[in-house]
Order: structure tokens, then sequence, then C-alpha cells
């Protein structure tokens, strides 16, 4: 994936796309992490090039999004982030006594705890896979506390931190999330673990690339969940399939535009540098990459708030939602789709602007009052 898709001479992909990358960061500035969360949140929206290109940069895009004027709304209080530290702790401790009891495993001592310290993201990734590799040759059970796994996302590598990552003895790897959100009486918030699988198939998508060069594994496409039962501190866990979620982050990131491809296409001198441009510079770089709204973007983008307010100025019909745009077809703006069904323009003979023109004279005789109806309106009202 390192390689261009243009034609012409060839270059050296990565020293020259990290520079390229750097640049467009700023030279002084340390690059934003890709977590499995952003990552997640990237392949549900793959047609967005700005926030491909901006994350494959490690822009900062809260920091961006404040200097632009649109601040984040969202994101984990402090509360809960402790809170979530704090259960995980537990879970981890003495040597991940509760997480072992919750796979089964009654003698913690026949269970490897390899040591993954290294120097930087590409170290602790080597010694991830190293680990990986020992504990399925070995044919014991093994757990990895935050490992490091590397993803191409879009020709740039993105560093990932599971939990755990448990080794079978069959050779079989399995992700274990810990969440601090309470399982009551065997279930949990639909939504939260919806957001949790599709975190998971991530790693599990890292975890895949890995296995196909370790002899004997298979990375397991269902994930254990570990939550506080009920209103407790005591963990307790459900296995999730993540099938369905893998198949579509597969899908979604194979259709990211490639990371240099985009940043090939900038203007001269276009940099996200929050630090050294002022709001004004950096309104106009980030207008310079295309983007793709949505109104679940606001949920899960830093910068939905300044992308909501470019597609509402130009009358985008993205700005409505997916499933508007869809049934809208050719019709791109507000303003066409109004004048589509006050017959001002399009073809009669197009079912869209066919089915407009019938809602808006359906519309207008819903709201139509009667002229008896209306005087006895007028009379029953008082003076």
């Amino acid at each position: 994936m390192s390689e261009s898709l243009g034609s012409g001479a060839p270059r050296p992909p990565q020293t020259t796309l990290r520079h390229q990358l750097a640049e467009l960061r700023g030279p002084a500035v340390a690059p934003h992490p890709l977590d499995a969360r952003a990552l997640a949140a990237l392949a549900a929206n793959p047609g967005c090039r700005r926030r491909a290109l901006l994350d494959g940069a490690g822009v900062d895009k809260a920091a961006l999004a404040s200097k632009l004027g649109s601040p984040a709304a969202f994101g984990q209080s402090q509360f809960a982030f402790m809170r979530g530290n704090a259960f995980e702790a537990k879970v981890k401790a003495d040597g991940g006594r509760e997480l072992l009891r919750l796979l089964g495993i009654e003698e913690p001592g026949a269970v490897g705890l390899p040591d993954l310290a290294a120097v930087g993201p590409e170290g602790r990734t080597a010694r991830t896979a190293l680990a990986l590799r020992e504990a399925t040759a070995a044919g014991e059970w093994a757990l990895l506390d935050h490992p490091m796994l590397a993803l191409d996302v879009a020709g740039s590598p993105a560093y990932l931190e599971p939990d755990v990552v448990v080794v079978h003895p069959d050779g079989r790897w399995t992700v274990v999330e810990i969440k601090s959100f309470p399982m009551i009486d065997g279930s949990a918030d639909a939504s939260k673990v919806g957001a949790a699988a599709r975190q998971a198939a991530v790693y599990v998508l890292a975890l895949e690339r890995l296995a196909t060069l370790t002899e004997g594994a298979e990375v397991a496409h269902s994930v254990l969940l570990v939550c506080p039962k009920d209103f407790s501190n005591l963990p307790t866990a459900s296995v999730v399939d993540v099938r369905k979620q893998l198949s579509v982050t597969r899908r979604q990131l194979t259709r990211l535009t490639r990371i240099e491809d985009i940043a090939d296409a900038l203007p001269d001198g276009v940099t996200f540098d929050v630090e050294t441009c002022s709001a004004e510079e950096l309104a106009s770089a980030v207008e310079s990459v295309p983007y793709a709204y949505a109104p679940e973007c606001l949920s899960a983008c830093e910068l939905a708030f300044h992308c909501r307010e470019r597609a509402r100025l130009a009358g985008a019909v993205e700005a409505l939602g997916r499933s508007v745009r869809g049934e809208l077809g050719g019709l791109t703006t507000i303003g066409a789709v109004l004048a589509a069904a006050r017959g001002e323009e399009g073809d009669a003979e197009d079912p869209t602007v066919d089915a407009l023109r019938r809602a808006r004279k359906l519309r207008a005789e819903a709201l139509a009052v009667p002229p008896a109806r209306a005087a006895q309106e007028g009379a029953a009202c008082p003076r």
C-alpha cells in the first residue's frame, strides 16, 4: 500500500509522505495519535477526504476546531475517564485474576504475561508481534496487556492499543474490551455495545494482518466485552460477535482515498499548524480539502460543527442526512429541491421531481382551510 497510484518515476513513499504530513501538521507539532475509536469513525465515513487527511497527518482536530471558532461539544468527561481507568485496573489487578476468572482459567500461574515494553510505537509494535508469535508457538495461555498493533490506513500507519489480547493454547487470539458502562441483568446499552463492537473490529482487523504472518495463529471474530455487573463494581463478561462490524470496517477502509493523493492535490503552502496560523489561514486550509458532512458526524468528529455550518451555507442536501441525499438523486442543493417542487426547474419526467411536486401539492391541500371553517373559527375566537 506504499506504492503510488500515479505514473512516473518512483519515489521513497514512506519518507516523502511522512515529511509531507509533518509539513501539513507543522514541523514542530507532535502527531496526534489515531486511535481505534477515531479509526472506526473514519471508516464510517470513507468519503470524507478532509478527515482522512487530518487524521493521517496527526492534526489535533479538537484544537483546530477551537481555533476555527467551532469547538467540539462531545468527548469523555474527566469523571468517566477516571472511572474507566479505575475499573480497568481492577480487572487487571493481581496478574489479571478477575479477567482469568471470566475466561474460566483456574490456574493463574499457567498464564504467560509477556513484557511488551519498548521504545516508541514502532518498537512496541515489533515487541507485540514477537510476543504473539512466541505465545502461539508455545501453545499456552498468554495475556498481552495493552499490546501495540499497526494498521495501514490509506497509505499511512495507525498505531492501535487494545485493552488486552488473549492467546489461547490452540493458537486463537481474542480481543478483550474493558468498558465502565454497566451490564444490567446480562445486557448493556445497545448503542454503547455497538460502539465498543466497532472499535473492537478495528483491533481484530489489525490482528488479522499479523496472524497471516504467524504460523498456527487464528483471530477470533468474537470479542470479550468486560463491564461492571448491575450496580456493583464486580466485573462480568459477554461475548460479542463482531463479524458484521469487521466486514463493514474492512470494506470502508478499502474505499478510503490514499492520503498522499489527497495531499498532492492541495495548493502549495497549505498547513494546518494551529500554533502558528491565524484562524483565517486555517479556515482557508481546511476549505482546500473536500469534505463529506452528515449529521452522524456530530457524534464522531471534532470538526463536525464547522463542516455543518459550511454545508448549510452551501445549501447541501447532505446536511439533512444520507438517507435524504439518497432519495433526492441528482438534486444536490436545497435550493434545487425547492425549485423542482415549485415547478420552476427540473424534468417533470424525473421520478424524484414528480414526487416532490406531488408532495408539495398534498402539503398545500393539507394546510388549506375551507372558508366556512375559517369563518367559524374566527367567530369562536374572543375579540
